[in-house]
């Protein structure tokens, strides 16, 4: 069983101070780890809780993924030369093939920000032993935030397996599930800006991995002392034994490290892709 928790805590380092009334989200795992795969499933999913809940998609992400998907088969097969219509027949297949084109190319930039994203994610899980960490940035630069969401991995060394396994494990759809429910009880998207803006993703990995090109070291990363983030701990078990309150905020705390890292070994890593979000009143019935 999985469940989710809200205790007080502090940020260091690399982030700012947490401000009073922001708890930290706790979610706990029954694994002593999560694989490749289930890591970027989770992150997925909380991205994509991040973009709607702040107006910057116009569906939950799996609606969007495959309205794009249905919209791209519909064009493809337009493209066909059709066969003898009557008159009004053929306005209809006019208008609908405007219609369609219409909206993939509304969509478009925002579904290749997400692919070149999560691609680019999968990448960088695949190349790394471990990983304690994703930063989810809204707004107009990395150093003038809107919202700032922190994910910590209390135990986030990875066995054999990709990022690109087919299916979602039953653990993997848990967490999600029980960290989306905590942001939403925090106060998660409660506040939002009212026009699109940019979703910037950097991940925690000691500085001595080589990240693909995607992700550039971001040594000493601050944003402004103004934005308070919402932190998120996603603790799993160790050999059977749930991680106490002090291995927790050690691990929170952006300054210090895992066992296995030191403060001078553990840095950001910013992805090159960006997701820019549709007008917050888009729909895809539009």
């Amino acid at each position: 069983m999985e469940s989710s928790t809200t205790s007080g805590g502090g940020g260091g380092g690399s982030q700012p101070p947490r401000g009073v009334g922001l708890p930290l989200v706790e979610v706990q795992a029954a694994a002593a780890s999560l694989r490749r795969s289930e890591v970027f499933y989770v992150v997925k999913e909380l991205l994509g809780f991040v973009l709607y809940m702040h107006h910057q998609i116009p569906a939950v992400l799996q609606n969007l993924e495959n309205e794009f998907a249905s919209l791209k088969e519909e064009m493809t097969e337009m493209a066909l030369p059709p066969g003898e219509m009557k008159p009004s027949d053929q306005r209809k297949y006019n208008t609908r093939k405007r219609e369609v084109r219409r909206r993939i190319k509304k969509q478009e930039k925002l579904m290749n920000g997400l692919s070149s994203v999560f691609s680019a994610l999968q990448k960088a899980l695949d190349e790394v032993p471990s990983i304690e960490g994703v930063l989810l940035i809204l707004g107009g630069s990395l150093v003038r935030p809107l919202f700032v969401y922190d994910i910590t991995i209390s135990h986030g060394r990875f066995d054999a397996g990709s990022a690109n396994e087919r299916g979602a494990s039953k653990l993997a759809q848990s967490v999600s599930r029980k960290a989306i429910r905590a942001l939403i009880s925090s106060g998660a998207g409660s506040l939002s800006y009212t026009g699109p803006t940019k979703l910037f993703v950097l991940v925690r990995c000691p500085c001595t991995l080589n990240l693909p090109l995607d992700f550039l070291p971001k040594r000493d990363f601050r944003y402004s002392k103004k934005v308070v983030p919402l932190q998120m701990c996603i603790k799993c078990n160790i050999a059977g034994i749930q991680i106490d309150n002090q291995q927790t905020t050690s691990i929170v705390d952006a300054s210090r490290c895992t066992s296995e890292s030191t403060i001078s070994e553990v840095i950001w890593f910013q992805c090159k892709h960006t997701i820019r979000g549709l007008p917050c009143k888009a729909s895809l019935e539009e």
